[in-house]
């Protein structure tokens, strides 16, 4: 007998079915230039390792001094995870610089610790394929061609958000 106001629910035959999980696609403002994604939803690099010659003036810099680039990257990364460009487009002389600086120059690798762990970053914003040591092989090999690399990334997105300019 039902009680009065009660009204039964359907029975459904079936489990209820998980939403299916996001895909990525090509583009977007962290794929600008729209590289496609293998089964793990990763890609690779907008611009090779040993294209850094194309940026010739980043190229220089991050091989005469690090630092600034460094501090670049980093706050022109920062400013981007915050949602807007780094109005200054980066910030070469300032804290994340200092501390590239004091500890490449007391430790002799601390510097490259900094830069191998920012490549991790970028990596994993722009859902590029690699891992640590990948990034420590890289960084060891030519710490201004990741540089180099690691900005043009970056760029990618400045530009996008920029509506392409």
């Amino acid at each position: 007998m039902e009680k009065p106001g009660f009204t039964p629910q359907p029975s459904y035959g079936q489990q209820p079915m998980g939403n299916p999980g996001m895909v990525m696609q090509p583009g977007g403002i962290r794929n600008a230039l729209g590289k496609p994604y293998d089964k793990d939803g990763k890609r690779d690099w907008s611009h090779g390792l040993c294209d850094c010659f194309a940026e010739c003036g980043t190229c220089c810099q991050a091989c005469w001094c690090p630092c600034i680039v460094y501090g670049k990257n980093r706050t022109r990364l920062n400013a981007l995870q915050q949602g807007h460009r780094h109005p200054q487009g980066g910030e070469g002389c300032g804290t994340d610089c200092m501390v590239f600086w004091l500890l490449h120059c007391f430790t002799g690798i601390g510097g490259c610790v900094l830069q191998i762990m920012n490549r991790g970053d970028v990596r994993e914003r722009y859902a590029i394929s690699g891992n640590g040591c990948s990034d420590c092989f890289s960084v060891w090999c030519c710490m201004p061609c990741t540089m180099t690399q690691q900005a043009r990334e970056i760029e990618e997105e400045e530009k996008a958000l920029n509506g392409g300019l």
